[in-house]
């Protein structure tokens, strides 16, 4: 799944109605690519740790790429390097949202 631009409250409720598939599904590998995500608040993040912990009950697996320095940051302060698997960009398949 790819995510262009901004990632705020109002995106969130609209990507989580478009990721309902990714949370019914079952033993899937989801990859979230960031690389063009420019901007993520914290009804984003929430979105992400919300579909990681599905994740872990349904046999699905979550891997984030492409993130860019400032949303790296984010992620590094907030604790989601650790609890998510992270890879460069390339070699993704891109379904934008």
């Amino acid at each position: 799944m790819y995510f262009d631009g901004r990632l705020d409250t109002p995106d969130s409720l609209k990507v989580k109605k478009d990721m309902k598939e990714l949370f019914d599904s079952r033993n899937r590998s989801i990859v979230l690519d960031l690389t063009s995500l420019k901007y993520i608040c914290s009804s984003g993040l929430r979105l992400f740790l919300t579909l990681l912990q599905e994740c872990h009950t349904t046999g699905n697996t979550v891997t984030i790429t492409g993130l860019s320095p400032y949303i790296h940051r984010v992620f590094d302060e907030t604790g989601f390097t650790r609890m998510f698997k992270l890879q460069p960009a390339e070699d993704t398949n891109k379904e934008a949202v």
